[in-house]
């Protein structure tokens, strides 16, 4: 492949270690409302990997067991931060919040000077989920913040 073409990417999914896999799917598609396409069980039923799909995009997830982090030299996971886009932030914390029920309180949707309306939630393995509506194109950036996209970069900085 040249550098001047396109990688051919079909996508991006986060992959996450759970202690627990079993209890994460249940939890992630009680909670979240996410579908499950495929799941691998070992022989006891246990899951030890799925693919989770939220919209088009996808989650894949594993349990791992405590030797898996000791081989590595480390003493568990690291909780990782997941966007997912959605259409109405504001009917998606009602969602979470009745699914979670007496388990947790969600700190509601707030809005963000880069227009977008979000809110966090994190899940039983540490990882935090932040649900994201866009909600204008218009930025309101703190005093000496700045927008720069792509295309801006050619020109020298404070010359906007």
């Amino acid at each position: 492949m040249s550098s001047d073409e396109e990688p051919g990417y079909l996508g991006l999914a986060p992959y996450l270690y759970y202690t627990d896999a079993t209890a994460a799917l249940a939890w992630l598609t009680r909670v979240f409302g996410f579908t499950e396409e495929v799941r691998f069980e070992d022989a006891s039923g246990e899951v030890f990997q799925a693919t989770l799909c939220a919209g088009s995009g996808r989650v894949q997830l594993a349990g791992v067991g405590p030797e898996y982090w000791e081989a590595k030299g480390a003493e568990g996971p690291v909780g990782q931060l997941n966007i997912i886009y959605v259409t109405d932030v504001d009917a998606q914390y009602e969602r979470v919040r009745a699914a979670l029920g007496e388990e947790a309180e969600p700190d509601p949707p707030q809005n963000q000077p880069y227009g977008a309306r979000v809110f966090t939630v994190a899940d039983p393995g540490g990882n935090s989920w932040t649900f994201w509506q866009q909600v204008t194109d218009t930025v309101d950036l703190p005093s000496g913040w700045r927008e720069v996209r792509p295309e801006d970069t050619e020109d020298p900085p404070g010359e906007h």
